[in-house]
């Protein structure tokens, strides 16, 4: 597998161009088939409302009634059909969708929905359905918990391909390929075309991709919420006492709660507060005398009355009378809003808004909200799908270049630069992204390694004729 000679000439200009053309092969050999499955994916989760409503229609949309059954209602019916227990419920804000309430049932989770006119449950499905499965996909969770940490080895080596592919697009002398195609199909000349320009077009809105969804990789997005919360730059430090009930609200299909909220537990409510430091005699004795805690239609009351009139999910506490969390559902950043109800009396012992995060949880949400094609609407969802599309087409179009070009039996890799001090401007481009991204970086030293192996093992070859 020898690399092809680049007609570029060994001059410098030449030699910088050959690093550049180098790196971005191999980058886009590297990522090129997971990024082009996150972007089928994440194009097709853009519309997961449209198309739940499409695949799902029987469980989802329903007729509206003349009155809605309790909350209570709800979620006794949907543990009744599953022989689980309730752990959030997803109230609508459309009148002509079920709820949605996850049960969890030997430690097994699935959605139930349930029709909120007639309390009947319409069905089951695993959670989220199969948007669920399609989201799993695109975090690659699908494939366990260890390959969601290659989101961000993709994310990042997805900049190095817009950045270097911006390089090598810039105009040399040359007249045609610049924002035009030229050629037809048949041509590697259109091939090459289309792949710079798409490039061109479409490279903002790529690394746009890649960089707001560094939040969800299991090594930065974890690390950069810590560092940034003990800074005072994201989620405000709330009154906590306990552990957030079930499962991480990261995992969560539909949690309502914000990213920099993900990691907040809820503030204990009145009598969890006053039961810490009793000994059991004491505890048993003020939970005879404890009046009964509010079922959920009395705390949905509650968090109507605390300003939550459209959709919002219900995360129930671990135990009877703990903290209720309500998560507004809003598209809008700026309106995201969880408030934390007491299950005793329902008094609000939390209320977190977008106003209330730091400036790096801001942007984050922001970036986030943008990302899932939420804070602008259609024009939002739209642009991003482009940014999919365009994935698509440079990945389409970089394997016919290559299979146009390749000679027989070879990888066809461009040659490497025989100046060292080529990858002088390189480095510059993907250095600052080892040391943000640091899995990126170990990355970046693995593919060092590999190259410097297979140096090793062809000069032999070479001087040898082969």
């Amino acid at each position: 597998m020898r690399a092809i000679d680049n007609p570029e000439t060994t001059a410098p200009a030449g030699e910088v161009y050959r690093a550049f053309w180098r790196w971005h092969f191999y980058a886009g050999l590297l990522v090129l088939p997971i990024l082009m499955l996150m972007a089928l994916t994440g194009g097709l989760y853009l519309f997961k409302d449209e198309l739940t409503a499409v695949v799902h229609r029987p469980l989802v949309v329903v007729a509206e009634g003349p009155a809605r059954t309790a909350p209570a209602a709800w979620i006794k019916a949907a543990e009744a059909a599953t022989g689980g227990a309730a752990k959030q419920v997803v109230i609508p804000e459309r009148a002509d969708r079920s709820v949605l309430i996850t049960v969890e049932t030997q430690g097994e989770k699935q959605t139930a929905y349930v029709d909120p006119y007639t309390g009947a449950v319409l069905g089951t499905t695993q959670p989220g359905g199969v948007m669920g499965v399609i989201k799993h996909i695109h975090s690659l969770e699908i494939a366990g918990p260890v390959m969601n940490l290659l989101v961000e080895v993709v994310a990042g080596w997805a900049i190095v391909l817009v950045a270097t592919g911006i390089f090598l697009w810039w105009p040399r002398g040359q007249t045609g390929g610049i924002v035009t195609v030229r050629s037809t199909p048949a041509k590697r000349l259109f091939w090459r075309d289309l792949h710079a320009v798409t490039g061109l077009f479409a490279g903002g809105v790529i690394a746009f991709l890649a960089v707001t969804g560094m939040p969800w990789s299991a090594f930065w997005g974890k690390e950069v919420r810590e560092i940034t919360t003990q800074a005072g730059w994201g989620r405000p430090k709330p009154p906590v006492a306990e552990q957030h009930h079930g499962k991480p609200a990261a995992v969560e299909e539909a949690t309502g709660v914000p990213w920099a909220l993900q990691t907040t537990a809820p503030p204990p409510s009145g009598a969890q507060g006053a039961m810490a430091d009793m000994d059991d005699h004491a505890h048993h004795m003020m939970m005879m005398d404890a009046p009964a805690p509010l079922d959920a239609n009395a705390i949905v009351a509650k968090a109507r009355a605390a300003g939550l009139t459209g959709g919002f999910t219900l995360s129930l506490p671990k135990a009877p009378g703990g903290t209720w969390t309500a998560g507004s559902m809003s598209d809008k950043v700026e309106q995201t809003r969880a408030v934390y109800l007491d299950g005793g009396d329902g008094r609000v012992l939390g209320d977190i808004g977008y106003r209330q995060f730091g400036p790096a949880a801001q942007a984050i949400e922001w970036g986030i909200a943008v990302h899932e094609g939420r804070q602008f609407g259609l024009v939002n969802k739209l642009v991003m799908l482009a940014g999919c599309v365009a994935v698509w087409l440079m990945g389409v179009s970089a394997i016919v270049m290559w299979w146009k070009r390749r000679p027989q039996g070879r990888l066809a890799a461009p040659a490497r630069p025989t100046h060292r001090g080529a990858y002088a401007g390189l480095l510059a481009i993907v250095l600052p992204l080892a040391l943000l991204y640091p899995l990126v970086g170990a990355s970046l030293v693995a593919a060092l390694l590999v190259d410097l192996i297979l140096r090793r093992l062809m000069t032999p070859r070479a001087q040898t004729g082969a």
